[in-house]
């Protein structure tokens, strides 16, 4: 029988930075078992590969006061690229409610520590962006170290790093069963036989409550299908614009290669494992694009290009991190809503710190654990894409 230190399920962004980290701990015993031929065919592939600093809370924004720099120094510690570009997000307030509201992130965001946000006037970004329909806009925020990474590449550095340190890889594997007895966990029944190792991370992405029920564990996450529209090539908006968000609907766009992608929550979207493309999405989005961007009324559009992906959602759109109450070794890192990409390199650290000595400096873990449910410590996050 095989064994293992560690067990990770799922080789998406998160269980491959969460592999990396254990590994640059020193941790070599590592399998990473994926059920797909290839790595990235659930939400890491299908990502917009944003990342940013500018939330609403804490915990959120130390995550991504790790994740962010790591990003930028990728290619450089681990040798593969991310395509990290710190193009900037920029959030467009329409009303004072929404202004005060950028303003209340950024006093908490530079006193968190963030260095490269600031307030914008209206007229500032009239001026910035003179293609925007910006009558109503009255201000904004601006972080100039945010940007996008390419989700693929990452997850792939990750991994091929790891696995180059002595990490282990199964691919086309499905894991059907975890075995616990009194002290915990003892093994993982997979297709490919089994594994005994006392410590498993559940990395599943969209799936992970299924993964979780394997180990007797009820965990609250949902898919939601979040839609993206990419546009064929258009030169009538800048190319090094940022992420721009117009907080009236939530419509937000960035440059992607030669066009644009296009992105909208739509409120009236339910849970479930749709992934199926709707094509009436595309006017949605267009009917917003055109109305704050005039000259997107003539954005090129091919339907067949665009996709649909599901987010993992959690009731407090929060990530929930950390050993499974009363499942010793069980260790999950799953419902991040949105935000898996951006905070996997936060996530790793925080996973191996949790399996290899217990605790984290990296931010206060016990905020993200599973209890918080059962205990009504539901965390609030507002700056939700």
């Amino acid at each position: 029988m095989q064994t293992a230190d560690v067990v990770i399920i799922g080789a998406g962004i998160v269980g491959s930075s969460i592999a990396y980290h254990l590994t640059a701990a020193g941790c070599r015993n590592i399998l990473v078992i994926e059920r797909a031929s290839a790595l990235g065919k659930g939400s890491t592939g299908k990502s917009m590969g944003g990342v940013r600093a500018q939330f609403s809370m804490p915990i959120s924004i130390q995550m991504s006061l790790y994740s962010i720099p790591f990003y930028a120094d990728f290619e450089q510690q681990l040798g593969f690229p991310c395509d990290y570009r710190p193009q900037g997000y920029l959030f467009c307030a329409t009303n004072r409610k929404q202004l005060a509201y950028l303003h209340t992130n950024y006093q908490l965001q530079v006193k968190m520590g963030l260095k490269d946000v600031r307030l914008l006037a209206g007229d500032e970004i009239r001026s910035m962006f003179p293609q925007l329909r910006a009558d109503d806009i009255l201000g904004g925020s601006f972080c100039s170290t945010d940007g996008f990474v390419d989700p693929y590449s990452a997850m792939n550095g990750f991994m091929s790093w790891a696995s180059d340190h002595g990490a282990t890889l199964w691919k086309n594997t499905v894991v059907c069963g975890i075995q616990r007895d009194n002290d915990g966990v003892v093994s993982v029944e997979t297709t490919r036989g089994r594994v005994a190792t006392q410590k498993v991370v559940n990395c599943a992405g969209a799936w992970a409550a299924e993964v979780a029920a394997l180990a007797g564990v009820d965990l609250p996450v949902q898919p939601l299908r979040r839609m993206l529209v990419p546009s064929e090539p258009f030169d009538e908006f800048p190319h090094t614009a940022p992420m721009i968000i117009d907080m009236s609907n939530g419509f937000h766009f960035r440059p992607e290669a030669r066009g644009f992608l296009l992105a909208w929550n739509d409120p009236e979207e339910t849970t479930g494992f749709k992934t199926d493309f709707d094509p009436g999405f595309i006017e949605k989005v267009l009917t917003r694009a055109a109305d704050r961007v005039p000259c997107f009324a003539n954005l090129p559009v091919n339907p067949k290009r665009a996709w649909a992906g599901l987010y993992e959602m959690t009731p407090d759109h929060h990530p929930i991190l950390g050993q499974a109450p009363g499942v010793p070794g069980f260790f999950l890192a799953n419902g991040f809503s949105g935000h898996g990409v951006m905070h996997a390199p936060a996530t790793g650290k925080i996973l191996s710190d949790l399996i290899l000595a217990g605790k984290t400096d990296l931010i206060d873990a016990s905020l993200l654990n599973l209890s918080r449910f059962a205990e009504d410590r539901l965390i609030h996050e507002t700056a939700v894409l």
